[in-house]
């Protein structure tokens, strides 16, 4: 790699462009702005810009001396002795005159001739549009003298036109550009939820921001959770071919954040006066040199960058009784995250007989209920397994999972709760499973839905610190690995401010986790505080928010009320028109002043219940001092929840640890999130819990 010492000059910058050639493997390649030019801040923000012209490449010159013409052959051995002794400034300007003047193939465009060149040496008449074959000198085609008067500007012919009109004018030397730039100011790994966040971000700060992102997907950036909800409920298949969906309120809407216009094309990022997004599809970064501010691609290109996020993600669980399986088996399991799952299995619901879904969390919930209701209008048998005693086990109260569990038995499915596989094999086109109680299963698919593995492959090579105990990069509040990299999303193992070192693995965390990293990446330097929520829906009729630590292992304190019309994923819809709940909770905290008053209220010596989005302006006493007595009842037990026979419409579930709230869960309880995250945020012990549930306002609806 050559640096260049300057100030920015554009002698500097045209024996940069010259010099920026790399020989590997025997052959020379183009890396454009992979050459630092050592100089002011504002020559480092335009290098690979529009005033650092890159010349032809040595495959397009030899080509040229290959097609037979004398001229590019002399060129061509210049080119080569300019370069290497140094001539940057006669290569620039070689560069510039001849490629003007040169087409993809080798030939000549026509120029347009003026009076001061009617006599010159290079007036000469230009060779024929077709390809020109090898021939040698007494072959090649006479020079025509020129004449006598010229026209002031002659007019291309209809081809010279055309490649003339096909090819940008304010892109230099556009058909031998790289495809993939060699350096970006913002370069984001990843192309998920979290660097589309990240990039939103950054544009806001920096509006003329080039940001640059590489994903190994073929896919554009696109959101996660429809992929287990809403494209499943969908009576349009031609809709869901075109990855869109109906959310809950009918309206319709595509997985992909943005429309592909959106975004510039890789190669003329770069040369965009007003910045934007680019997206390179199918590559994977392998390496990060922190030192040199280098990432490698699965390719050997390299792209040199100012900052750097990583929003790798994570790559779904498998468990060891089918990875040992032989291949029969393994063809027939789909391990769930992406949009190709998503088809695959969808194809396979259409065709299938018989659907084992391994996993009795969020998406295993999930899409086992969309798979049951899929089974009422087809022969389809569908049956979920998980060695927890319900489901969402690791996650709500026993009672409360064990009514999710009848919810999801309601919706078509068979469940098997404290059931593991303990082999698999396959026989007859079917994949037969053993389990632990001795049962075996016939099933013709198997869905594998136990959790993610962040991606963290690039720490070794990189020399980035894993977190040996929640996995993921390592890094501060700030969400900074090391100097100028950034981790955001699944791949993360932040320090929360309140609650400690987590990692946390939904949407609302993407999105969370990504704006601050690219709000830091542009020089905010914010630490992580704002809690991220995650949310669940079991079709239409029964969904949960999230916040904070909600593990079924701490203590709890729950507080339930009938529920109305309005207290279903499918009413929230429809009165926010959002179906990501992440950001109907986000427009929530417009009314979070008077909450937080109310919060601040109830920790002191007095209390108000504080007006909240949707209530009514004051609830009903009895209402209020049942909703207080149940509480005492559940703490004077030593916090034992209620009887499962109950029927939970909607309610708020406290998670207790040390007396402090680490976290909340909102059943059928919708835009209340706010008041949660304040709560959580203050980190004080409650001793009176029967006050904090009138925050929530779970009467405000009743008649």
């Amino acid at each position: 790699m050559f640096r260049i010492a300057g100030a920015g000059s554009v002698t500097a910058a045209r024996l940069s462009a010259a010099c920026c050639r790399v020989v590997t493997s025997k052959q020379f390649q183009v890396h454009g702005a992979s050459l630092h030019v050592l100089s002011s801040e504002a020559s480092r923000k335009t290098r690979n810009g529009p005033a650092h012209r890159t010349p032809p490449s040595w495959q397009s010159v030899r080509a040229m001396a290959s097609a037979g013409e004398s001229q590019s052959k002399i060129n061509y051995i210049f080119y080569g002795l300019a370069v290497l002794f140094g001539g940057g400034g006669i290569v620039y300007w070689w560069s510039r005159k001849y490629m003007r003047e040169t087409s993809k193939d080798g030939s000549t465009l026509k120029k347009a001739a003026a009076p001061a060149a009617a006599a010159s040496k290079e007036a000469t008449e230009p060779v024929a549009e077709t390809p020109v074959t090898e021939t040698t000198k007494s072959e090649a085609p006479p020079a025509q003298p020129a004449a006598a008067e010229a026209p002031a500007e002659a007019v291309p012919d209809a081809e010279s036109k055309k490649l003339l009109d096909a090819t940008p004018q304010s892109y230099p030397d556009y058909e031998v550009m790289p495809e993939i730039p060699g350096h970006a100011k913002y370069l984001l790994i990843g192309g998920g939820t979290a660097s589309f966040a990240a990039f939103r971000a950054i544009r806001a700060s920096d509006a003329k921001a080039q940001v640059l992102v590489v994903t190994e997907e073929e896919e554009l950036p696109y959101m996660r959770p429809p992929l287990s909800k809403e494209l499943w409920y969908s009576d349009e298949p031609k809709l869901v071919e075109k990855m869109k969906f109906k959310q809950w309120n009918g309206k319709e809407r595509s997985v992909y954040y943005n429309p592909p216009s959106f975004y510039v094309e890789p190669k003329e990022l770069a040369y965009q006066e007003n910045g934007g997004v680019a997206v390179v599809k199918g590559r994977k970064v392998m390496k990060l040199d922190p030192q040199k501010q280098v990432a490698v691609l699965d390719n050997g290109w390299e792209i040199f960058y100012d900052k750097v996020l990583i929003a790798t993600g994570g790559r779904p669980r498998n468990i060891p009784v089918f990875e040992r399986a032989s291949q029969e088996v393994r063809d027939r399991v789909t391990l769930f995250r992406g949009i190709k799952d998503f088809k695959r299995l969808d194809e396979v619901s259409k065709n299938a007989s018989s659907i084992v879904v391994v996993g009795g969390g969020f998406l295993g919930s999930e899409l086992t209920c969309a798979l049951g209701k899929r089974s009422r209008d087809s022969s389809l048998k569908v049956i979920q397994m998980f060695p927890e005693a319900g489901n969402m086990g690791k996650v709500l109260p026993e009672y409360l999972s064990q009514w999710t569990t009848a919810k999801v038995r309601g919706e078509g499915a068979t469940v098997k709760p404290e059931t593991f596989v303990k082999r698999a094999r396959y026989s007859d086109g079917k994949v037969i499973l053993k389990l632990n109680t001795g049962e075996e299963i016939s099933t013709d698919h198997v869905v594998v839905a136990v959790g993610l593995e962040p991606n963290t492959e690039l720490a070794k090579e990189s020399g980035l610190e894993v977190d040996d105990t929640y996995g993921g990069f390592r890094v501060n509040a700030e969400l900074e690995a090391r100097s100028d990299i950034w981790v955001a999303g699944d791949a993360s193992s932040f320090y929360d401010i309140k609650l400690g070192r987590r990692r946390v693995e939904h949407h609302d965390h993407a999105v969370v986790s990504g704006r601050l990293a690219g709000e830091n990446m542009t020089g905010a330097k914010k630490p992580y505080w704002h809690q991220s929520m995650f949310w669940s829906d079991l079709g239409p009729d029964v969904g949960y928010e999230a916040i904070g630590i909600v593990d079924s292992s701490l203590p709890t304190v729950a507080v339930f009320a009938k529920a109305t019309e309005k207290d279903t994923p499918r009413a929230v819809v429809e009165e926010t028109g959002e179906s990501l709940r992440s950001v109907t909770e986000t427009e929530a905290e417009a009314t979070l002043p008077a909450k937080e008053e109310g919060v601040a209220a109830e920790s002191g010596e007095t209390t108000a219940t504080p007006e909240v989005e949707s209530a009514t302006d004051e609830a009903p006493a009895p209402d209020v001092e049942a909703a207080a007595k149940l509480v005492a009842e559940v703490e004077a037990e030593n916090r034992v929840a209620p009887t499962p026979k109950e029927d939970y419409g909607k309610g708020v579930i406290f998670y207790l640890r040390d007396d402090v709230i680490v976290g909340v869960v909102l059943w059928n309880l919708f835009n209340r999130m706010p008041i949660a995250r304040k709560i959580i945020k203050e980190g004080k012990q409650h001793q009176d819990l029967a006050e904090v549930a009138k925050l929530f306002d779970l009467h405000a609806d009743e008649d």
